[in-house]
């Protein structure tokens, strides 16, 4: 027997009024979320980039679920696990009384809700889901109990994915910093192990500003092939659902590496375009709408025309330009600007984009040191994409009983 969307639910409504005394302390980057920071295909939020400038938000608290109501296709849901404010383009679910929250997320995470969602969304270039078919869709009847334990055997799969988020963040901090440390501030050892500028390293004047010796100002395509992606013909059907990723905005977000991304090209797709073809280790900068966002991509790919693509001249400079890009958002952002409404740089502004360059042997020592740091991030994306297929292929056995979890201790 199945009930209602509507009978295990409800959509929350209550709103934070950001006045100057309310809103101080109360909403950060932190727990304020909308539609931008929320992570597509089921990967929980990032940190906002920015406060709204409304007069009001809503409010949702801890074990209420966020989900994305526009292009639901996007997969874009959260369990949160703190209190605060989010978007009215992001809808509140609460459990009621007698609902595992858990299970209500995951009732809300599966592909059949997603794809629902989407079939009975209005709009069609920014479609928005239908909050009143949303909550018709039709969920199965559990026993509390039951709904508990079906919340604790999925929730494994996303408490290790959480692990590995968490030790991925670690280690690309730990990346960062020794690049703040070293083409920053200049501490990089000298000859003798010493910061090189304290101990009375050479600097020379530059464009950029002092520098030290040896290094060099260079536009990014002195330094690889400068590639704007493309996307083939939509009409063209064949050269869709294939084996070569094809990344997005939406895939970038949060990545150190995209190894998941929502649309693919067959070999007709690829060879349709082939010279946007980016070759493993390539840097990709978002340079349209949402501008600033960085990755590389660990095998063949292409990307959109909203992305720009650095493929290095040598394998030992990817670490350093994945660093320095990520650097550079607020700078993009104002190249991105031109006094229009949403930002876009260039493929030849782009390519113009002139940065400091180390010498050869500082590229390589940094390489050698964060390379292994870069290796430990995608082994953990990979296992990480691994798990999530586990667990969704597990939900829709676990929700239609195909998998009996009465007689189940946990």
């Amino acid at each position: 027997m199945n009930s209602k969307l509507s009978d295990i639910c409800f959509f929350v409504k209550d709103k934070i009024k950001l006045d100057e005394n309310q809103y101080e302390g109360k909403i950060t980057l932190n727990n304020y979320i909308s539609t931008e920071n929320l992570l597509p295909n089921k990967r929980g939020k990032t940190t906002a980039a920015k406060l709204p400038e409304t007069s009001s938000i809503n409010k949702f608290s801890k074990n209420d679920i966020l989900v994305s109501n526009i292009r639901p296709y996007f997969k874009k849901i959260w369990f949160a696990n703190i209190e605060g404010g989010c978007s009215t383009d992001t809808l509140i679910f609460r459990a009621e009384k007698n609902i595992d929250p858990s299970f209500l997320y995951y009732i809300l995470s599966s592909d059949d809700f997603f794809n629902y969602a989407t079939l009975t969304s209005k709009g069609t270039k920014m479609p928005r889901g239908d909050k009143t078919a949303i909550m018709n869709f039709e969920v199965p009847d559990f026993s509390l109990e039951d709904q508990t334990k079906i919340g604790k055997i999925l929730s494994k799969f996303d408490k290790k994915l959480e692990t590995n988020n968490q030790i991925n963040k670690n280690l690309e901090e730990q990346g960062k910093n020794i690049f703040n440390e070293w083409f920053f501030k200049f501490k990089f050892p000298n000859e003798n192990g010493q910061p090189y500028k304290s101990n009375g390293g050479e600097m020379v004047d530059s464009e950029m500003g002092e520098i030290p010796t040896g290094w060099e100002v260079k536009k990014l395509k002195d330094l690889g092939r400068i590639v704007c992606g493309k996307t083939p013909p939509k009409s063209k059907q064949e050269y869709f659902d294939g084996e070569l990723p094809f990344i997005k905005i939406p895939d970038m977000h949060g990545q150190t590496f995209v190894v998941d991304t929502e649309d693919s090209l067959t070999d007709e797709g690829r060879y349709f375009q082939e010279n946007k073809t980016l070759p493993p280790n390539s840097v990709c900068v978002s340079c349209i709408a949402t501008v600033g966002l960085v990755c590389i991509n660990p095998k063949n790919a292409q990307t959109n025309q909203q992305i720009n693509s650095i493929v290095p001249n040598n394998d030992n400079l990817t670490p350093y330009l994945y660093f320095k890009m990520s650097s550079m958002k607020d700078f993009i952002e104002i190249l991105a600007s031109g006094g229009s409404a949403t930002l876009n740089l260039n493929t030849n502004n782009f390519s113009n984009i002139e940065i400091v360059i180390p010498n050869v042997y500082l590229l390589q020592k940094y390489h050698e040191i964060v390379q292994p740091l870069f290796y430990k991030i995608l082994n953990n994306l990979l296992e990480n994409q691994h798990l999530s297929q586990i667990r969704d292929s597990l939900l829709p056995k676990l929700m239609s009983g195909e998998i009996d979890v009465s007689e189940v201790k946990i």
